[in-house]
Parts: C-alpha cells; sequence; structure tokens
C-alpha cells in the first residue's frame, strides 16, 4: 500500500542577515516555525525512482528538491530499490515559506518507512544541509527552532517548559509572485551589530514589542522591488493586525491577531482590498 508524508510550511519570526560568508552564501539568525499549512508525498514501491505532481508547473526531474533527497537517501543507505512518489502542492512555492525544503524532508522520512531503513538523525540531517537550508529544520519535531549559521544549525524554541508554539492567529497572504532567494540576499547589505535577542523577542508574545523591534531584513528590499507584495503588506496593515511581517526572502506576508473574529475579518477585507490571485491562508491560535 503507498505510504503517505505531510509536509508543512513555515514562517520566519525575525530574521537578521549578518554577515557573507567565505563560500558565498550568509550567516543569518531567524526563528522558525511550522505552520498547518501542507502538501502531501506519496510514495509506492517501484523498482525505480520516479515523480509526478498536481502542479504541472513544477520540475517532476532531478530539479525537484523531492527527487534529489530520494537519491541522495538511497545512495547512503545502499537502496537498491525504487518508488513512485507523488507530491500533492498545496503550498505555493518561491514564496518564503520553505516548501520545496519541507517536501525533501517528508520525502526523507517517507521513503525511510517505504524502504525500511533506520539513517541516523545526523545522517539525515547531512543530506538535508546538501539540499536546502530549511531541510534541517523539517526534519526535526519542534514547532519552532532558533536558526543561525546558513539557517541550519537549530537550537529548539521552549517556553514555559514546553516547546514554543504562536499563540496567535495567523493570516498568511500570498500573492503570485515568485522571489528568487539568490536575488533576495543580493539586495540586504548584512549587518551585525546593533540587533535585538530573537529568542527574547519571540518568546515575549508582546506584539507591540514585535511591531517595533522583530524585523525581517529582506522586507525592504523586496517591497520596494515587488510591488505586488508591497500592495499586499499595506493592505494587511489596513486590518487589526497586530504584526505584520515578511516571511522568509518572500513573497509571502502574513499577519498575527489577538483575536479569532479579527482575522477572519482580515481574510475577507483582503479579497476586497488586496490585488487579484492573493491566496490567504487563515490559521487559528492553538487551543
Amino acid at each position: 500500500m503507498p505510504l503517505t508524508q505531510d509536509a508543512p510550511a513555515k514562517i520566519n519570526l525575525g530574521l537578521h542577515v549578518l554577515r557573507q560568508r567565505p563560500d558565498g552564501y550568509h550567516d543569518v539568525e531567524t526563528i522558525l516555525h511550522r505552520i498547518d499549512w501542507a502538501d502531501t508525498i506519496t510514495a509506492a514501491p517501484a523498482d525505480a525512482l520516479s515523480l509526478t505532481c498536481s502542479d504541472p508547473s513544477l520540475p517532476t526531474d532531478r530539479d525537484n528538491l523531492c527527487l534529489q533527497a530520494a537519491h541522495r537517501l538511497a545512495t547512503a543507505c545502499d537502496v537498491p530499490a525504487g518508488a513512485e512518489l507523488h507530491l500533492e502542492k498545496q503550498v505555493p512555492y518561491g514564496a518564503g515559506l520553505g516548501s520545496g525544503s519541507s517536501d525533501a524532508a517528508a520525502t526523507l522520512r517517507l521513503l525511510a518507512r517505504l524502504w525500511d531503513v533506520d539513517p541516523t538523525s545526523e545522517t539525515l540531517q547531512e543530506i538535508g544541509r546538501t539540499i536546502g537550508a530549511d531541510v534541517p529544520f523539517f526534519l526535526q519535531d519542534a514547532p519552532a527552532a532558533y536558526a543561525t549559521g546558513r539557517g541550519d544549525t537549530l537550537s529548539p524554541l521552549s517556553k514555559d517548559g514546553g516547546p514554543y508554539r504562536l499563540p496567535f492567529s495567523l493570516l498568511v497572504a500570498v500573492p503570485p509572485v515568485e522571489v528568487a532567494t539568490p536575488w533576495a540576499y543580493n539586495q540586504v547589505t548584512p549587518a551585525e551589530t546593533s540587533r535585538p535577542d530573537l529568542r527574547r523577542l519571540v518568546l515575549s508574545n508582546d506584539l507591540s514589542r514585535w511591531e517595533e523591534a522583530l524585523t525581517n531584513d529582506f522586507a525592504s528590499p523586496v517591497t520596494t522591488a515587488k510591488p505586488t507584495v508591497d500592495a499586499v503588506r499595506t493592505a494587511l496593515r489596513e486590518t487589526d493586525a497586530a504584526y505584520v511581517s515578511l516571511s522568509g526572502s518572500g513573497s509571502a506576508v502574513y499577519g498575527l491577531f489577538e483575536k479569532a473574529d479579527a482575522a477572519r475579518a482580515a481574510q475577507e477585507a483582503l479579497r476586497v482590498w488586496a490585488p487579484p490571485d492573493v491566496r490567504t491562508r487563515l490559521l487559528p491560535a492553538p487551543r
């Protein structure tokens, strides 16, 4: 029987680009938080590895991160078998929600079950790092983590003795714009000094402090270069959102609300104020 695995998206709570590294990448610090918006991957036994996708615009060859993950796991675990993979795409890509990285992480988890192999967490993390900086986050179980390095050095975030979870209603709005991550990094001037303590700031759960000090370094260059993203951010700020931010390098923008009714009203308002073809996802606060 086929096996399935969900691949949840994430948002960034603050994102600082600190410095450029000798390898050409950048050191960052951010809080990554998993959200309840997911793709689904299905795997069935087969002689060779193959991939189909519900979105015909996505590649299904080695350019797809799912197939990259599958081939690297097969090599690492010396698996001769294949698999028929199918990706049911729900989360927009190129939006800063980490959906491609999450799909790759879900593929690794799924094929380990299908092939009945038990790679160590270190092996999975190492495979993940070769695919994308966000993959290691999606391989861990913690809902939120403080991320440094390229975003792949992780420390689970906790509060009051348990894993940290956003206590607010969340509205994600994604305009029909893709933002290439390499381009976005080229628009940012790294800065290491005069940065707030991200962990302390997020754990305060004080949205007025967040609005004042919890910043994403990609927000200014992305909204300047992408007027549609700026229009969505402006529309969200016209609602009762207590905090509005870009996720990752965009194009997704999200708002946090202290009251669920305000989040629902904002979703309705975006249908009027926001540019056409904006996808929204309303996620209530956890109970």
